[in-house]
């Protein structure tokens, strides 16, 4: 049975959904940032035209585009428009991937014997946008490569069907960095040997592409062959990720138990960003000496920033821990997870915070997480045997 895969995905999200607040945003160029010295976390078609790009500085975007109305985002909001988004789809939907917060696969093969998937798909777009206000792109394909890559080119508030006869056909005249896994390195490298279209990448020899760019190669020559058996994975807001701490003594040291608790996080976050996670639900848990348990949750807009979720997970310690008692286990689990990779919250941030996450970054993979750490969080020293990181289905 040939597979019928759909991508969804909301157009330009966070603007859209400041727009849903103010119609007098509508039509006008549109930059959601963090001030003068932070980035680009997302722009309207309006400002698109004048080359503004997501992750541009915004001194950069508003040389380009000097008219542009700059606004500081509310990760909130769009954390809450993303679950209305996700319960509309999840209603419907036989099987729902959230890829991150603003796109979806969605397996609907076999559909057709029943009801037209196309005609199916759009009537869930028109939902989706009835109910939540929110504009949304979708295309419908043989696997989720073809129909990422259709979305793309359906944008804004469009849709496309791709039909097995027709992915060659369709995927051939794109340029290669419409294929997912291929940046600007990749771009360039390709670029100076004159492989610039998908046409002329699929007509490439496997393992010289393999030899040029290492592992990834042989996955981007099927991706630009139109070839992806990787399957819908069902969403589920259970996953989560967590560690905890047992003493080898008891103890009541505030100030060392928040050292932890902070270097603990410092983990976890870096966790997070390496696989490409956002959170949006904190859990702390403590076990006095007398082995009673107690736990405390937050929700959050979503984030991988350490810096961040020490607050709430600091907050949560003081509101939980009342029973000045010796503790014996302190534990954090991060849940409510989604595909992402807004490393940091975008809104408050500047270009030298999003440097020193991505050198930080850079150190714990390169030579472990203890390379580097925040003094705040230097108590903390993992072992493998009693701080276990776990992933939770």
């Amino acid at each position: 049975m040939e597979r019928a895969i759909v991508h969804m995905d909301l157009d330009t999200f966070f603007v859209s959904c400041e727009r849903l607040g103010n119609s007098k945003l509508e039509g006008i160029p549109l930059i959601i940032g963090g001030g003068d010295r932070g980035v680009v976390a997302s722009c309207s078609y309006e400002a698109r035209t004048f080359g503004v790009r997501s992750a541009m500085p915004i001194k950069m975007a508003l040389r380009l585009c000097p008219q542009a109305k700059v606004m500081k985002g509310d990760m909130e909001l769009y954390s809450k428009l993303s679950h209305d988004v996700t319960e509309v789809i999840q209603e419907k939907a036989p099987i729902l991937e959230k890829a991150s917060i603003d796109e979806f696969y969605i397996d609907i093969t076999g559909m057709d014997k029943f009801y037209g998937g196309y005609k199916w798909t759009n009537e869930l777009a028109q939902s989706v946008t009835k109910e939540t206000g929110l504009p949304i792109s979708f295309a419908l394909s043989i696997n989720k490569t073809v129909s990422k890559i259709g979305t793309g080119e359906a944008k804004p508030k469009g849709n496309l069907e791709i039909p097995e006869n027709k992915v060659r056909s369709f995927l051939n005249p794109l340029s290669i960095q419409k294929i997912p896994m291929v940046g600007d390195v990749t771009f360039q490298l390709l670029s100076r040997i004159g492989i610039r279209t998908i046409q002329t990448l699929s007509e490439m020899p496997a393992e010289v592409l393999q030899r040029m760019i290492g592992k990834n190669g042989i996955d981007i020559w099927k991706k630009a062959n139109g070839i992806d058996n990787n399957p819908v994975e069902p969403y589920t807001e259970r996953k989560s990720i967590s560690t905890e701490h047992t003493f080898s003594q008891d103890t009541i040291d505030i100030p060392k138990l928040k050292s932890i608790l902070i270097g603990m996080v410092e983990k976890l976050a870096f966790q997070l960003r390496s696989e490409e996670w956002l959170t949006s639900t904190v859990v702390i848990k403590i076990r006095y000496s007398n082995f009673d348990t107690e736990t405390k949750q937050c929700k959050i807009a979503y984030t991988s920033a350490d810096h961040m979720l020490t607050k709430s997970v600091t907050d949560l310690f003081d509101k939980v821990y009342q029973r000045r008692m010796r503790l014996r286990l302190i534990g954090i689990r991060f849940s409510g997870l989604v595909r992402g990779t807004y490393q940091i919250n975008l809104f408050e941030d500047t270009e030298e915070m999003l440097s020193l996450y991505q050198a930080m970054d850079k150190m714990k993979t390169r030579y472990g997480f203890d390379a580097v750490m925040r003094c705040a969080g230097a108590t903390f020293k993992p072992n493998n045997k009693s701080e276990i990181l776990k992933r939770k289905i």
